[in-house]
């Protein structure tokens, strides 16, 4: 009986794209074989060299195998990456933090702080000044303005010798040289100070020139005045002036603590000053800049460019130099523990490649590619530094908040810096991890093996 001949013959080419299992056809029996086990890729046609295939779900669940295979090497290695990631986020939130502290203190003395200069009159026979001491009063009016005050200065009155007595002992310091300024009413309110001891000059001391002074506080002390209450009297250039309170804490024109303050009309009687020089005025929180640009025309309406106005700096602008100033100082030592921890990535990951040189050339033997050996190792240093990421954003986030608790801060954390530090870790380790893998993948199967 004769045999029937069996023609066996592949029942359609298999798409690369897809890799699937062949079945194999047979002819005689109409029946199939069961598929190869395995998943290849077919290279170069039906007829080309079949290659084991591995998906990124494979390639992942070998790297993390890798992992987690030595978990202690693992987690020390990871240290470096937390540390590096750790003082990053710390940096960033506690300089953000700090930077909105200073900012809001800034807004709270400087920011809403304007000062108007005023130029000394041109010589003539009557010179007639830019600014009066009745014009404050219009300054006063302004939207945003809290206080304001005038001030009289000159280099005559800069240095003055006052004396707390008139009888001058041979061989003693009786007398303190002292500058003498004329001022308005309103002074304490505009230098944000306080009386210490007795009351600053009124409407009335002006309108009757009385001849009355107010003392800084360190100026007082200096002169061995303490209290007022005895009328006590200082001297300056021969004539007596009673001393009827004494100014402190003035946190604007910190110069007054040693100076000596008269009545402006005082002052232009008896010392020849009497033209304000310079208008110090106080606003609202934001109205600073609104301000700054109104007060010359209502001090001097025609000749307002004549005038000098200083105000604030935007807020913005020293927010960000503030943060800009610490980020600086810090970001060095967080960039340092980066670079450590990419090094230590790196030896740990060659480390690993010379340990695992057999497995190595076991899976190129058995068809792995040298892109998948270097996937594997590249995946598991970054799988590394993707969880020092993790757990050093964490970590820094949690010491920006306590230290915000123990110095009553509001805490300022960026959404973008919980989300950015692991990514900033997973490509230090995906950097660290070039190298060792390169070097795994260069190994030939037959040398591996045998080493």
């Amino acid at each position: 009986m004769r045999a029937r001949a069996r023609v066996l013959e592949p029942a359609a080419p298999a798409d690369p794209a897809h890799p699937v299992d062949s079945p194999i056809t047979d002819r005689t029996t109409g029946g199939r074989r069961a598929p190869r086990r395995g998943r290849t890729r077919h290279r170069g046609g039906a007829r080309g060299i079949e290659r084991p295939w591995m998906d990124f779900r494979d390639l992942w669940t070998e790297a993390l195998a890798g992992v987690l295979a030595r978990p202690m090497r693992s987690a020390l290695t990871t240290l470096g990456t937390v540390l590096g990631i750790t003082t990053l986020v710390i940096t960033i939130g506690v300089s953000s933090t700090a930077g909105n502290q200073i900012v809001g203190r800034f807004d709270a003395l400087t920011a809403t702080s304007v000062t108007v200069v005023v130029p000394a009159p041109p010589p003539s026979a009557d010179p007639v000044p830019l600014v009066d001491w009745s014009d404050v009063a219009a300054v006063r009016r302004l939207p945003g303005v809290e206080s304001v005050a005038a001030i009289a200065e000159s280099q005559q009155t800069a240095s003055v010798q006052v004396r707390a007595n008139d009888v001058v002992a041979p061989g003693e310091v009786t007398g303190q040289t002292m500058a003498v300024v004329a001022a308005s009413a309103t002074l304490p309110a505009a230098v944000r100070g306080a009386m210490t001891a007795g009351r600053f000059l009124d409407d009335g001391d002006i309108a009757r020139r009385d001849r009355v002074a107010v003392l800084g506080d360190q100026a007082a002390r200096l002169l061995g005045i303490s209290s007022v209450q005895d009328a006590p009297a200082v001297f300056l250039k021969g004539q007596a002036y009673t001393v009827i309170g004494i100014l402190g804490g003035a946190r604007r024109e910190q110069q007054l603590a040693t100076s000596v303050i008269l009545p402006p009309t005082t002052a232009e009687d008896r010392l020849g000053l009497g033209t304000v020089t310079r208008v110090l005025v106080n606003t609202a929180l934001g109205a600073a800049n609104q301000v700054a640009r109104q007060a010359p025309i209502a001090l001097a309406p025609g000749a307002q460019d004549a005038l000098t106005v200083m105000a604030p700096p935007d807020p913005a602008k020293a927010r960000k130099g503030v943060q800009g100033d610490v980020n600086g100082l810090f970001l060095i030592l967080g960039l340092v523990s980066l670079v450590v921890g990419a090094i230590g990535i790196a030896n740990v990951t060659l480390v690993t490649v010379i340990e695992r040189i057999g497995e190595i050339g076991l899976r190129r033997a058995l068809g792995a590619s040298r892109r998948q050996v270097a996937g594997q190792f590249l995946l598991e240093s970054t799988t590394i530094g993707l969880l020092g990421g993790v757990v050093g954003a964490a970590l820094g986030m949690v010491v920006v908040v306590v230290v915000s608790a123990v110095r009553e801060w509001t805490p300022v954390l960026d959404v973008r810096l919980a989300f950015g530090a692991p990514v900033a870790g997973a490509l230090v380790g995906l950097l660290a991890g070039l190298y060792p893998s390169l070097r795994a993948s260069r190994m030939e199967p037959v040398d591996a093996l045998r080493s």
